[in-house]
């Protein structure tokens, strides 16, 4: 596994299970990389696959597909997710800005916001360039980010209340709470969640804290990028229903065919 740097940024993947427990539900994506999915017969490469949400999903329908993660934990709980299933899927644990894959396709994809993982211009440049690498001609990449809006470029100075749900494990009711601090300069965003465990009683008995940075992209920024490492955009959406992009959006949705001549 890669080694840990001065700045940690997995911290939200260290507990595979309750990643899963608060994300596995989500869905909304999977209907469009089906969709393109289906164009091709060749493998899949699904890039930060975490524990397969996705991954297993498509490979259910027929797809091979090759997920690729640098936490091994996530990976782990990925092949166990998939140990009594017979499906064509490939986990690989290799630093996705550092693809050494033995393959290539014509469609490779990242959701969960991924991308904004890659907090400088280096990351990211090496992240397309290993995306690169790794389409063949015309090749499709779709991959999601948060819109930069008003309402997620924020600092907080006090917990700000985000949601309840029960944990499937210890049954106990999470209360989960956010800080975050954004850096106008970095275009990063440094956020603190908060999960705070309740008893039947409504005693607070336990409570947890993770951190996460994130950077955000500006849609023209966005643009000049994927065509500086060689993408074309197709398609870009407000969200994984294909809607169009508006100022209100919460996310953006990249449909990029590699260009020829890179």
């Amino acid at each position: 596994m890669q080694e840990k740097k001065s700045h940690y940024n997995f911290e939200e993947y260290d507990d595979p299970s309750l990643y899963d427990g608060e994300n596995e539900s989500y869905i909304s994506d999977i209907p469009l990389l089906l969709k393109w999915a289906s164009l091709t017969k060749g493998a899949i490469i699904d890039i930060a696959c975490g524990t397969g949400r996705v991954t297993i999903p498509l490979a259910r329908q027929g797809h091979r597909v090759i997920g690729v993660d640098v936490h091994n934990g996530m990976l782990d709980e990925a092949r166990k997710k998939s140990s009594d299933l017979r499906l064509e899927i490939d986990w690989v644990q290799q630093d996705c800005m550092d693809l050494n894959l033995e393959t290539t396709a014509d469609v490779i994809y990242t959701v969960g916001n991924s991308f904004q993982h890659f907090l400088t211009n280096e990351e990211q440049d090496k992240l397309l360039a290993s995306v690169s690498r790794h389409l063949n001609p015309d090749g499709i990449f779709i991959f999601g980010t948060r819109f930069p809006g008003p309402e997620e470029l924020i600092s907080t100075t006090t917990e700000e209340f985000w949601k309840t749900y029960e944990d499937e494990v210890s049954k106990l009711q999470v209360d989960v709470y956010c800080l975050s601090s954004y850096d106008a300069i970095t275009q990063i965003q440094h956020n603190t969640t908060i999960r705070k465990y309740r008893n039947d009683a409504g005693e607070e008995v336990k409570e947890k804290k993770t951190a996460i940075s994130l950077r955000f992209v500006f849609p023209e920024e966005m643009e000049r990028l994927l065509a500086m490492n060689g993408f074309k955009v197709l398609n870009v959406y407000g969200d994984w229903n294909e809607n169009p992009l508006t100022g209100g959006s919460k996310e953006m949705v990249y449909i990029c065919q590699k260009a020829r001549w890179k």
